[in-house]
């Protein structure tokens, strides 16, 4: 099998073809943009070897793919978790090229990953993991060519250990090689939840669009309870809402009547899992949590999770796509029919990648902006998004999946179209 064909046999890849098809026919692209936009730009695989704490030496496999960078460089996270391959690394460098475009920002798509399982290694361990890759992968980043930015099994200490290991080779610091630092060495504020925040966001422009209330008859259950679904969930519990359900690897626990976040919150320091909490509420497994009678679902862990299988029993009313690729295609054609409105992904949650472009221009500039400044552009950001994809819609008939690929790469093949093909 060809690298070409490897890389788009991934279920994520085809799933982000197929609306990337089907978008090109609502809006009359240009096909010869859409034909390139069905294959990255570049795809990188490399070697880590890193010793272990025991002398050994043990060899993970690594990966950036740059899919497209018309608009600007190349941007998006690094993930360090034990499923990590080529496919599912290519197919989420394409969702950030039409993540990017859809919210007008100058960058393109791309995406990397190392395949282990972090909390298996130790903190030294897990440094020389971030250090090696770094440097296998320095070739082909910068703050002008790729930005990385954390994603799942990352964080900022990890984006800080690559900023210094890309800095000692160039001999100094460039903090612009990475977003979601820690603010001592040039982060942003707001940067650590904001894409919870994009996903509470997008909840309250649907809202309004269908004329429903935010308050406390407002029943939400959230796939995951980490980086993307903690702030969403304080967010829309500040506006009211019951959040009934949350869930992790272990699976969930539901009240009916509203969990108590902070306990949990308190409770998740531990490290522990879900499984073990002591709290008012009912165990469920993660399954079970997309079929529960609530008003909004919000599926923030990973891709995949509603398919043909369980479409037809989700009740809910609103699905915010907090995850990359949560809904297969199959799944949205049934939800749509059923009158479910799906907040896309590269729309809901493109807050993390709005505010890592804040963090990018602030280091540039070395003019650093308040937290309510930020907050407000990534509001104002969303919103006008939101309007567009909302627009497209209802202009072509369409479901919103598709409305926002179709605005997006409308954005994409204009930008093609004036920049040509060299040689």
């Amino acid at each position: 099998m060809t690298e070409k064909s490897y890389i788009s046999s991934a279920p994520l890849y085809q799933n982000a073809l197929f609306q990337l098809e089907k978008a090109s026919k609502v809006t009359d692209v240009d096909p010869n943009c859409i034909e390139r936009l069905k294959t990255p730009k570049r795809a990188i695989q490399v070697s880590i070897p890193i010793r272990l704490d025991d002398g050994t030496i043990k060899t993970f496999e690594g990966y950036r793919v740059q899919h497209n960078m018309t608009l600007g460089p190349g941007k998006g996270g690094i993930r360090f978790h034990k499923h990590v391959n080529l496919s599912e690394t290519a197919a989420l460098a394409m969702l950030m090229t039409f993540k990017c475009s859809l919210v007008g920002l100058p960058l393109g798509g791309a995406k990397g990953g190392v395949k282990v399982d972090p909390s298996l290694l130790s903190r030294q361990e897990l440094q020389g993991m971030a250090r090696r890759y770094a440097t296998e992968i320095g070739p082909f980043i910068g703050p002008g060519m790729d930005i990385p930015a954390p994603d799942i099994g990352t964080d900022g200490q990890i984006m800080a250990w690559f900023m210094d290991t890309y800095s000692q080779v160039k001999g100094h610091a460039i903090p612009g090689v990475v977003t979601g630092k820690p603010i001592a060495i040039g982060g942003s504020l707001g940067r650590r939840d904001s894409t919870g925040k994009g996903v509470a966001f997008c909840v309250q422009f649907a809202c309004e669009k269908l004329n429903k209330k935010i308050d406390s008859s407002t029943r939400v259950a959230i796939h995951g309870f980490g980086k993307v679904a903690i702030p969403a969930a304080l967010d829309l519990s500040e506006l009211g809402a019951k959040i009934c359900a949350v869930s992790d690897v272990s699976g969930g626990i539901y009240n009916s009547n509203g969990l108590d976040l902070n306990k949990i919150l308190e409770f998740s320091k531990s490290r522990k899992l879900l499984s073990e909490y002591d709290g008012e509420c009912e165990f469920i497994s993660n399954e079970d949590l997309l079929e529960l009678d609530v008003d909004i679902l919000i599926p923030a862990a990973i891709d995949g999770v509603i398919t043909k299988n369980n479409a037809e029993k989700i009740k809910a009313t609103i699905i915010a796509e907090g995850a990359n690729g949560p809904c297969t295609q199959e799944a949205v054609d049934i939800l749509t029919e059923k009158g479910v409105f799906i907040i896309p992904d590269i729309l809901c949650n493109a807050g993390g990648v709005i505010v890592s472009y804040f963090e990018w221009v602030q280091g540039v500039q070395q003019l650093f902006w308040d937290l309510d400044h930020i907050n407000s552009r990534l509001h104002s950001i969303l919103k006008e998004s939101f309007e567009n994809v909302y627009n497209t819609r209802q202009k072509y008939n369409t479901d919103m999946k598709t409305a926002a690929m179709s605005a997006s790469v409308k954005r994409l093949a204009k930008a093609m179209r004036l920049r040509g093909m060299w040689p």
